[in-house]
């Protein structure tokens, strides 16, 4: 028997030698290779199956093939669309060229932006354009839960699928994994095309379960588009379940010439699940005079980031673009993990004199996670940041706000998830009217919040607390 323990501890001792020097070899960030070797040699087997799971950096060897589908796609993007007189303002040219050359997001003049910021003024909205839909409705999301809600959404699009309408969708595999397959199954039976991205089934979850589409974007007839937070799920609309907290979070319906670079961004991910190449003109509709009279110049980019890619590219973006400001800094995130070269920005400019200001939730659906940040907030505030906790209820928004002049909001949260290992998708918007109207969203949930300043007890921990953040702080690499 004991000859038999001994056998086994050896073999769990040669499994995570193997396995950290796996991590080592694959000269990732130092923090995220300490993070998982700490695992594997502190809990050698548990640590060994998480890193197959969730560690394996799958990026080398591409998934799909994305480079080469972003620039066909583009392409194809570019037959239909034409834009004369686009002038990006100078001050933020540098940040437009970056996204161009990182991956040919283009920016997009003649827009309009409506901000939707709860589900009972996001839900009506999108019902009344689905109503109006008379070619395609495409939808890439990654909660579609099956609940009074979903039930509401799907019994529409079932409706315009019968009229004829094409309607796809794609959901995320992981995100929906509590969703019963009879759900999808019942919108594939009524013609609605729909599609998991990157499914998890065994032997093959190792390679996938790590990298998930996190985005939520909604495209009608080519016209109306919807990016932001918000998943199709009850609790936008009844609060989070057992605790009846309303969660608070920030959608955009953009008209005008950026749709189409929303439209490219779910095609390519149709392509991703369904191997089925989209380009016909139909989807790139003309914009309507209407539109172009009253867009009054919104220079609009959709910037998309995800594993498969050389550049995080949404990350290098916050970063140009805080480190580019000159009086203020306002974000959301309901989660505060952020990269080194992020809170190296952060705090820059906050010791710089810049008005730097991170809204928080004040609970979080996740506790380990909201331990693991509490370290990087005080760490911000130390920094001369103003760091403020949504105490209304949960704060899901992810938006930033910036000098009166920029603003972006998405599915990006500031974490290591979503800067390398989500698909993510954010609008970058350069107009000091919505930049404005972004302003008092965040000054509205401001007047709802609690700063740090003000919790002693989050300020200036006992010991046993800070060693406990600390030590979740380890591993925000991996969360």
């Amino acid at each position: 028997m004991n000859g038999l323990i001994y056998i086994g501890y050896a073999v769990a001792v040669l499994l995570a030698v193997i396995a950290v020097g796996h991590v080592l070899m694959d000269n990732r960030q130092p923090a995220k290779t300490m993070a998982w070797a700490l695992v594997i040699l502190f809990v050698p087997l548990i640590g060994v199956v998480l890193y197959l799971f969730f560690g394996v950096n799958h990026r080398k060897r591409r998934l799909v093939n994305s480079r080469q589908m972003d620039e066909l796609t583009k392409r194809s993007m570019l037959n239909f669309v034409e834009q004369h007189d686009l002038r990006v303002p100078e001050r933020h040219k540098q940040l437009v060229d970056l996204f161009i050359n990182q991956n040919l997001s283009l920016p997009f003049r003649d827009n309009q932006v409506d901000i939707i910021t709860d589900g009972y003024a996001f839900i009506p909205e999108l019902l009344k354009d689905i109503a109006h839909a008379r070619h395609h409705i495409h939808m890439v999301m990654y909660i579609f839960e099956d609940d009074e809600l979903g039930s509401l959404l799907s019994d529409a699009l079932i409706a315009k699928a019968r009229e004829g309408v094409k309607v796809r969708i794609i959901y995320d595999d992981v995100g929906c994994w509590r969703v019963h397959h009879r759900f999808f199954e019942q919108l594939r039976e009524e013609g609605v095309e729909v599609e998991p991205f990157l499914p998890v089934h065994f032997p093959s979850f190792t390679s996938k379960a790590n990298y998930r589409n996190h985005r939520k974007v909604i495209v009608i007839d080519g016209r109306v588009g919807y990016i932001g937070g918000m998943n199709i799920a009850r609790r936008y609309v009844k609060g989070i379940e057992r605790r009846t907290l309303p969660w608070r979070d920030t959608m955009l319906r953009l008209q005008g010439g950026v749709v189409y670079a929303l439209q490219r961004t779910f095609l390519v991910d149709w392509y991703f699940v369904d191997r089925t190449l989209i380009t016909d003109r139909v989807y790139y509709p003309p914009l309507s005079e209407a539109l172009t009279a009253k867009s009054q110049q919104l220079i609009a980019q959709i910037v998309t980031s995800g594993p498969t890619s050389p550049y995080p590219e949404i990350m290098q973006g916050y970063v140009r673009a805080i480190l580019a400001a000159r009086r203020y800094i306002y974000i959301q995130t309901p989660y505060f993990l952020p990269t080194d070269s992020v809170l190296f920005a952060l705090k820059t400019a906050a010791m710089a004199g810049i008005d730097v200001r991170v809204m928080c939730p004040l609970r979080s659906d996740a506790r380990f996670t909201e331990w693991a940040s509490r370290s990087y907030l005080r760490e911000l505030y130390e920094a001369g940041a103003r760091v403020l906790f949504y105490q209304t209820g949960f704060l899901h928004s992810k938006l930033m706000v910036i000098d009166d002049s920029l603003s972006t909001c998405g599915s990006t949260n500031v974490d290591f998830r979503s800067f390398e290992n989500n698909f993510e998708a954010n609008v970058f918007l350069f107009d000091e009217g919505t930049a404005l109207r972004f302003k008092k969203v965040f000054a509205d949930d401001e007047s709802q919040s609690v700063s740090l300043a003000d919790l002693p007890s989050r300020l200036h921990p006992r010991f046993w607390a800070r060693l406990w953040e600390s030590l979740t702080r380890l591993f925000s690499p991996l969360l």
